[in-house]
């Protein structure tokens, strides 16, 4: 029976050793300190033990070390002269000399090979999430391809290679986008978390900037290759992406090296995407032109960058033009604005007919000045603001509204004085 409980614990280091992956140091680091503990459990110390583990073969070999004495008052760890001499059969030791006696595993008994076990698995699996941790740490922002393994309403579980959990939460997920058994995902690995000391937390993303910028970099080989720099990327997953690209070669056009022969490149890029669609455009540092570049198709007029980065962005455009720069339910004009980091509102640029009308004032505004009655008077006869009146004759007026002549040449000279530089 013994002997079976030893070779189970063996058996053990071998599976640890051949199944998971930790290297040769630190799994001998474990088993001593596996071992330590239990000794130092069973004895009170574990100062006068020596553990010698060969983890290739998956054996362990424990020494018990003895100082031999005169009289024992450790049984632990002193003994007699008699005692070492009896059990080796050789007459060399003296007073004061060491010896050291194989511990067998079958000492520890049961429960205490059980408790190694546990222990030794305990210590594993911490081994193992502080590994994967580390090792997907260090690969944020790094594309990942990898098969799903199952889908729920709230997040798509990914497996690696490894059999390690992935998640993509339904945050990360493109809109209208659903996942099936056994497919194939790409996605950026957006954050790894420890949460309550359990299996580390890998998030997976579709819906980030980097992904698209991820993938250009993966179809577009002059970005790879360091001839065109992405500079930066904006999106509404699903529905529209800017990408703003610069080229470190004159020779070497970046938006049509973006965007391939006949489409071919980008075209794949926006497959992935669900049909998401993206504009590439030359990037500059100066904001005012990469404004003009991002509101395409939209011609602008005239840009007011204000007085402080704070101050809203100010971008006039004739009427035609104002639907195409701000674009459908104003997506154009909202990734314009995160492309440089500032909001930016579109003005419709007035013609002079309109402007004149624009600068008209409601009568209202006038109350101060002339009686609530005759503003209700001129009301009535269809004229609400100052140049509605000041279209009309003046007899035209007294008669219209009924009043005196008088009163009509106070109420004109009142509005006409507004419009005097």
């Amino acid at each position: 029976m013994e002997k079976e409980k030893v070779i189970t614990l063996i058996d053990a280091f071998k599976d640890f050793k051949e199944e998971k992956n930790i290297d040769r140091p630190t799994m001998m680091g474990v088993l001593k300190d596996v071992f330590l503990t239990q000794i130092a459990k069973t004895f009170g110390s574990a100062d006068n033990f020596d553990i010698i583990v060969n983890v290739d073969k998956g054996t362990c070999e424990i020494y018990q070390n003895f100082e031999i004495v005169e009289e024992v008052e450790n049984p632990n760890a002193e003994m007699t002269l008699e005692q070492v001499q009896e059990l080796t059969g050789d007459d060399d030791y003296e007073i004061g000399d060491s010896y050291s006696k194989l511990f067998p595993l079958s000492s520890f008994g049961r429960r205490g090979i059980l408790n190694i076990r546990q222990n030794l698995q305990g210590r594993i699996m911490d081994i193992e999430k502080a590994n994967v941790y580390k090792t997907y740490s260090e690969k944020v922002g790094e594309l990942f391809v990898g098969e799903v393994y199952q889908t729920w309403s709230k997040e798509v579980l990914i497996l690696d290679e490894d059999g390690n959990e992935l998640h993509i939460p339904r945050s990360e997920q493109i809109p209208g986008e659903h996942f099936k058994k056994s497919e194939s995902v790409r996605a950026i690995i957006k954050s790894v978390e420890m949460r309550n000391n359990t299996t580390p937390y890998i998030t997976l993303s579709r819906t980030s900037d980097e992904f698209l910028e991820r993938l250009f970099e993966q179809e577009v080989p002059e970005i790879a290759d360091g001839l065109i720099t992405v500079k930066k990327v904006v999106r509404v997953p699903g529905d529209r992406a800017k990408v703003a690209v610069e080229s470190y070669d004159d020779r070497v056009d970046p938006i049509g090296a973006c965007i391939g022969v006949k489409g071919s490149r980008i075209l794949g890029i926006v497959r992935e995407l669900r049909n998401e669609n993206i504009d590439v455009i030359p990037w500059s540092s100066n904001p005012s032109l990469l404004i003009q570049r991002a509101l395409s198709p939209g011609l602008v007029s005239s840009i007011d960058m204000g007085q402080s980065p704070e101050d809203k962005v100010k971008v006039y455009m004739l009427p035609d033009e104002v639907k195409k720069g701000i674009g459908r339910n104003g997506v154009n004009v909202l990734l314009a604005g995160k492309l440089i980091g500032r909001e930016i509102e579109v003005w419709r640029e007035l013609s002079k007919a309109e402007a004149e009308e624009e600068e008209d004032v409601l009568l209202d505004d006038f109350a101060n000045e002339i009686d609530a009655w005759v503003i209700d008077k001129l009301k009535g006869i269809g004229c609400d603001t100052a140049k509605s009146v000041l279209a009309i004759a003046p007899d035209d007026i007294a008669k219209r509204a009924d009043l005196d002549d008088e009163t009509v040449e106070d109420v004109l000279r009142i509005l006409k004085a507004e419009f005097e530089d």
